[in-house]
């Protein structure tokens, strides 16, 4: 993703602490291209990772990831995190679960419909679900790339009732004005829009310029 962040006197201008949850949808690719943007910039300090079980199995079937070990240094090219901090799906009393750890907004990428559901409705049973209740009632970003087509009414009627309660809703949809060559090009363009909207910008990102 390239060496990002906008500098001043050597140093970021700010140090964001987000919270990146994975869920049992389909788009595994862009989960992985998120948390390699993640690592790489420099304007992020910390990433609290957050795979829920059913998006373990989605890795392994999409992306042959087999497993919880070493999943962060295989969905980073073989490379040890520098950020990153997996926590489990099951651990209600981990950091992000409280609204006095400082947390600059969360991801959900892919979110499935479950998951939505979950938030929509405020229910917090597991980590996933408590994170993003938290942001909420903190005010802080709150991102939701939904995953599904097509949508029934519980659907959209649940998207409806997160957006009003605060969240993001941004569909994992893929882009072909800046015809993309392959689906990683499309997954990295996707991840490239979803930092820009929280304020972090990526460079080489494409931007649409009409003649």
């Amino acid at each position: 993703m390239g060496d990002n962040g906008a500098m001043h006197d050597g140093a970021p201008d700010r140090q964001y602490t987000l919270t990146l949850a994975i869920t049992g949808a389909s788009g595994s690719v862009y989960a992985r291209m998120m948390l390699q943007a993640l690592e790489a910039d420099r304007r992020v300090r910390k990433v609290n990772l957050v795979p829920s079980e059913n998006s373990l199995r989605v890795f392994a079937e999409e992306l042959g990831l087999q497993g919880r070990n070493l999943l962060v240094e295989t969905m980073l090219g073989g490379v040890a995190p520098v950020k990153t901090q997996m926590l489990s799906d099951a651990d209600i009393g981990a950091n992000v679960a409280s609204g006095s750890y400082p947390s600059d907004g969360m991801i959900v990428l892919p979110c499935s419909m479950g998951t939505l559901a979950a938030i929509a409705h405020g229910l917090a049973s597991s980590l996933i679900q408590r994170a993003a209740d938290v942001c909420l009632k903190e005010r802080r970003p709150l991102i939701l790339c939904v995953r599904e087509t097509p949508f029934n009414l519980i659907h959209l009627r649940n998207m409806t009732l997160a957006a009003e309660a605060g969240a993001t809703i941004f569909p994992a949809i893929p882009t072909f004005y800046n015809l993309p060559q392959s689906t990683e090009e499309m997954a990295r363009s996707f991840v490239q829009r979803v930092l820009a909207h929280l304020g972090l910008a990526q460079a080489g990102a494409y931007q649409w310029r009409p003649d």
